[in-house]
């Protein structure tokens, strides 16, 4: 190894944009369960596959349906 090294021409990284950022959520658990399920079949982690499922959804512009069922 050098004692000192010159990055007087180094690029700055082209992914900086894409690092992900680390949230706590809470999930249901059979939502966390169901994509436990999904990610056993296809070898991709949970987390992954939820975060490719709200990907596809900002791709599509698929909102959420908002219908709340009122308690008598």
């Amino acid at each position: 190894m050098k004692d000192e090294y010159d990055f007087s021409q180094s690029v700055k990284n082209p992914y900086i944009k894409k690092l992900k950022k680390q949230v706590t959520i809470r999930l249901e658990e059979n939502v966390v369960d169901y994509f436990e399920g999904l990610a056993e079949e296809t070898g991709i982690s949970y987390q992954s596959l939820i975060n490719l499922y709200l990907q596809e959804c900002i791709k599509s512009q698929r909102k959420p349906s908002l219908e709340w069922v009122s308690e008598v």
